[in-house]
């Protein structure tokens, strides 16, 4: 459900990828890119791929490039059905889309480290600065408590990510069969579908 055009054409020209059209420049060996040598090097180094999916959703831009179908333009009763699961799994599929991102890479396992950092600093602040080192034993303990504590809920949350990314891919493949089956039956052309830019990026 990635335009790979619109990738391509992103990657030579938004700022926000310019570490990705590095990269492909040190693999092609030359700093002026085509869009084509970008598609073609996003075949043979899929990680560049990987790249550009990973900063949308970091920046929470979609990787889906498709609109949802405008169910008006579908008479049959049960394609207009279909159509409206579809706009449903899309829906769902932008909403869930940041799961897609390995915990270790999310920003809520770096909330995690703040938080423990901050709790540190607090810790070697009341001990030193305030001179309660009769209590350090209890303060000690309270962080000892708060890295458990961060430990549960980091384990918690990666269990939530690797449910959701589960249910992403699931429902990904499910709703391109889908847009596939409409497409056959000749109740729409995915092309109509494609989002060809990125409003943030205008």
């Amino acid at each position: 459900m990635t335009h790979l055009p619109r990738v391509a054409l992103e990657i030579k020209t938004v700022g926000l990828y310019d570490l990705v059209l590095q990269d492909v420049q040190k693999i092609l060996g030359k700093n002026r890119v085509s869009e084509e040598e970008i598609l073609q090097v996003m075949q043979e180094h899929p990680e560049i791929f990987e790249d550009y999916k990973q900063i949308n959703v970091e920046y929470n831009l979609s990787n889906i490039h498709l609109r949802n179908i405008d169910l008006d333009t579908i008479k049959d009763p049960e394609a207009k059905e279909l159509a409206k699961k579809v706009n449903e799994n899309l829906d769902h599929l932008r909403e869930i889309e940041k799961y897609t991102l390995d915990f270790e890479q999310s920003s809520t396992l770096v909330i995690i480290f703040s938080i423990e950092f901050f709790v540190l600093f607090s810790v070697q602040y009341f001990i030193v600065l305030l001179d309660l080192k009769e209590w350090q034993w209890w303060i000690y303990s309270f962080f000892a408590l708060s890295i458990v504590a961060a430990w549960i809920y980091a384990k918690k949350e990666r269990k939530v990510y690797e449910t959701n990314n589960a249910i992403y891919e699931k429902k990904y493949e499910e709703t391109l069969k889908m847009i596939a089956k409409l497409e056959e039956e000749g109740h729409l052309k995915k092309s109509d579908l494609i989002i060809e830019s990125c409003d943030e990026h205008i």
